[in-house]
């Protein structure tokens, strides 16, 4: 029999509730470091800027939102998201899509001539034939042939839960997104965090877009003196850009403006009664917007046919005619519409020629085949 005194059995108590404490922190320690969720955040990443090159010409201000600033890993992120068929928020193979499934860079962005209208992942029509996506990092304005979009970022947004296009959900998409491998690092790297949200995903997406510049057709050549146009390049020239020629330039740029478009909205004369439901007047309520619609940029022109906000126009010939020819006048035409009264500008058949040949010069293949504008090649 072994006897202690009072002093011994404290003694012996106080050292075994050491021990059980000591042992405890350790299971912790270990429990907490094999535990990846409560690993500490990554050290701070500082992305790089991404510095858009003005080119020769071309206006200098530049609609980047003090937001969402350009970085090359936003627009690394941004690419990447364009083309990932799961950004729909869907992971099954049959029902992926992405903002390269409408907008191919083969047709500058576009979907082109032979899917005029665009359908979502439920079958369902979009409401219109859709505009490319060149020189937007220049786009002052709204977005969309009504402008009812008012940024890159909140079409990106508009496009997810829009029943005609992605049918989905910001939280659906992130929820996707969030679980692939590579994206939350690819996300830290853009924005600081790992934390995916919608207003990122839009964000990098718009980044991407505005890196979309076209700048190397024929034209620009000419204008920087590296070739010289064709006799019929030259006089196409100079009916597009004055009133008593073709009198394209007021809403599609010339000399002073590369963009070959105002980004404004026009009733072009195309129509005498105005039931659409998605022309400008539906975003801006006034009656002398009826039938108005943005003017498209005049780049790459002859590969995002069908023309006109309905595609009503197979052909740039069909185009010139149009103007030339059947012009509709109504209250709500545009004043800029000079030639109207005589139904157009009644281009003779040389005339069109020449026209459609300077039209042609603004066609650029650096633009629709920049391996940078083109699917990553770990997508492909």
């Amino acid at each position: 029999m072994i006897f202690t005194t009072h002093h011994t059995r404290n003694f012996f108590s106080t050292a075994c509730l050491v021990a059980s404490l000591f042992v405890m922190v350790a299971l912790s320690a270990m429990f907490t470091s094999c535990n990846p969720a409560n690993d500490p955040e990554p050290e701070p990443y500082t992305p790089t800027p991404y510095q858009i090159e003005i080119p020769y010409g071309f206006p200098t201000r530049l609609n980047v939102p003090a937001d969402n600033p350009m970085t090359v890993e936003g627009v690394a992120l941004g690419r990447k998201l364009f083309y990932d068929g799961r950004l729909n928020g869907r992971t099954h193979p049959d029902s992926l899509m992405s903002c390269a499934t409408c907008h191919r860079q083969e047709h500058s962005f576009e979907i082109g001539a032979s899917r005029p209208h665009p359908f979502g992942v439920t079958g369902k029509p979009t409401h219109h034939v859709m505009l490319p996506m060149i020189n937007l990092v220049w786009n002052m304005g709204t977005f969309g042939w009504n402008g009812s979009v008012p940024s890159i970022e909140a079409d990106v947004l508009a496009v997810i839960s829009d029943p005609t296009e992605f049918d989905s959900s910001p939280e659906r998409v992130v929820q996707t997104l969030k679980n692939i491998e590579g994206y939350p690092e690819m996300f830290r790297k853009a924005f600081g965090t790992s934390q995916i949200t919608a207003d990122q995903v839009a964000k990098a997406i718009a980044q991407f877009v505005r890196t979309l510049i076209s700048d190397n057709s024929r034209f620009d050549q000419y204008m920087r003196g590296e070739v010289q146009l064709t006799p019929e390049e030259l006089r196409g020239f100079v009916l597009f850009t004055t009133e008593e020629g073709a009198d394209c330039f007021h809403c599609h740029g010339g000399f002073g403006n590369p963009l070959f478009t105002t980004n404004l909205f026009y009733n072009n004369g195309k129509d005498s009664v105005f039931t659409d439901p998605y022309d400008r007047f539906s975003v801006t309520a006034d009656p002398m917007d009826r039938g108005a619609y943005k003017a498209t940029t005049l780049r790459n022109i002859r590969l995002t046919g069908p023309y006109m906000h309905d595609g009503r126009f197979e052909t740039l010939e069909e185009v010139i005619n149009f103007y030339s020819h059947h012009l509709v006048n109504t209250p709500v035409i545009d004043p800029l519409m000079h030639h109207v009264a005589n139904d157009g500008v009644q281009l003779t058949p040389p005339e069109k020629a020449d026209l459609i040949a300077f039209i042609k010069t603004l066609h650029d293949e650096d633009f629709i085949n920049n391996p940078a504008f083109g699917k990553p090649e770990e997508e492909k």
